[in-house]
């Protein structure tokens, strides 16, 4: 009968995908796994030895030759992913595996699509599970990276064939790396204040000043990157981006501006702190992306989100550990276009009980954005399915 078919269809498909989508979440813990390790051992051994700030320059040099020389076809690096998630063409090259974490994953992911031979459609979603898995592996919010690599790739629409594979593949890599005794930072909230029509228009006002962060971060990251490019030989970019930074940060003394700032990030939820961390933070990381450094982007949102959420805290009268939690998740909402996503990530790492204030923050903050990101590939999911990254691709001919 009919139905037997169809069900029997079901079975099969569902098989195929968790065997995918469970090699896809292996491969994504293991590498998240690897990259959390040596982002601690890195970040413990600059702490120690302040000294090494005046090897930026070298490591920029050294960055940027790497993309010059090896790197051209994946510079674009997780807009490369986008645009291949919607128009595929060929295998994302190999060679992009050590150059960005998620395109490390991503790239594993292709890799499989390849060897399995499978048609284009399914490539799709094996690269967004990828994704999913590289997003909920290094952060341990598998609910916000299944819908974090169904939400990044077109404003206001998603792929729901692709649910369950990306929440498979996310599952697996964050329980691999788990498994593997790989810890994630906790953020303590002390208490949610009761819904009242108080805190909803705080939260509103709040939210608003998410997205334009997250918009002036992802419009000044392009603009510096634009200013940068007049400098005709590539490596010399991030070169001359690293000792600009090397001489502030050395004679400024501002190192909690560079790195990941985790110990800011946690103080934000416990205590008061200055004012001016968020646009300091915002500064330094838009011109080391723009300089030419690569990733990077979404852990110095989560900062620039908690201690700007921290220093509006008692502008309204409400928690520190509470705005700071909607500011962490918001800012990236805005800067990302990816509310929904960043809404399972508050209930994920803050508790179920912040879902209300979450989702109107994260949403307040994808409005005001303005549909900046700082992914240009990604796709409005209305009318013709116009791209953001049009007039991207435009200026990227003309510099040829």
């Amino acid at each position: 009968m009919a139905w037997r078919q169809f069900y029997r269809s079901i079975c099969r498909d569902l098989l195929l995908w968790l065997m995918l989508a469970s090699a896809v979440g292996v491969l994504g813990g293991g590498a998240a796994a690897i990259f959390l390790l040596a982002l601690d051992w890195a970040t413990q051994t600059r702490i120690a030895t302040p000294q090494l700030i005046w090897g930026l320059p070298v490591a920029g040099f050294l960055i940027g030759w790497l993309y010059y020389r090896f790197g051209r076809q994946v510079e674009a690096g997780n807009n490369l992913l986008i645009d291949e998630i919607h128009d595929p063409k060929a295998t994302i090259p190999l060679r992009m595996a050590p150059l960005v974490l998620i395109g490390t994953i991503t790239s594993l992911a292709d890799q499989i699509a390849k060897w399995t031979k499978r048609p284009f459609d399914d490539r799709r979603v094996l690269l967004m599970a990828g994704m999913s898995a590289g997003f909920a592996g290094v952060f341990g919010t598998p609910l916000a990276g299944a819908v974090f690599g169904l939400e990044v790739l077109a404003l206001g629409k998603m792929r729901n064939n692709a649910l369950f594979p990306c929440l498979i593949a996310s599952i697996v890599s964050d329980g691999v790396v788990r498994a593997l005794g790989v810890a994630h930072t906790h953020y303590a909230i002390p208490a949610i204040p009761a819904i009242t029509w108080y805190t909803v228009l705080a939260i509103i006002i709040a939210g608003i000043l998410f997205g334009l962060s997250g918009k002036l971060f992802a419009e000044l990251t392009h603009s510096l990157s634009a200013q940068f490019k007049r400098i005709a030989y590539p490596p010399l970019r991030p070169f001359m981006g690293g000792l600009v930074i090397a001489i502030v940060v050395y004679f400024s003394g501002a190192d909690r501006y560079i790195g990941l700032g985790i110990p800011t990030i946690v103080d934000a939820f416990v205590q008061p702190l200055p004012f001016w961390d968020a646009p300091f933070k915002l500064l330094f990381t838009t011109f080391s992306l723009g300089a030419g450094f690569k990733g990077g982007e979404v852990t110095p949102l989560f900062y620039i989100g908690a201690t700007l959420g921290n220093s509006l805290a008692p502008i309204f009268n409400l928690p520190f550990a509470f705005l700071a939690a909607l500011g962490f998740v918001a800012v990236f909402a805005g800067a990302a276009n990816t509310p929904l996503a960043c809404t399972l990530m508050a209930i994920e790492l803050f508790g179920a009980a912040i879902a209300p204030y979450a989702l109107l923050a994260c949403v307040v903050a994808y409005l005001f954005s303005g549909h900046s990101g700082i992914y240009k590939s990604q796709r409005l999911g209305s009318g013709k399915g116009r791209l953001l990254a049009e007039k991207y691709a435009k200026k990227r001919l003309s510099d040829r």
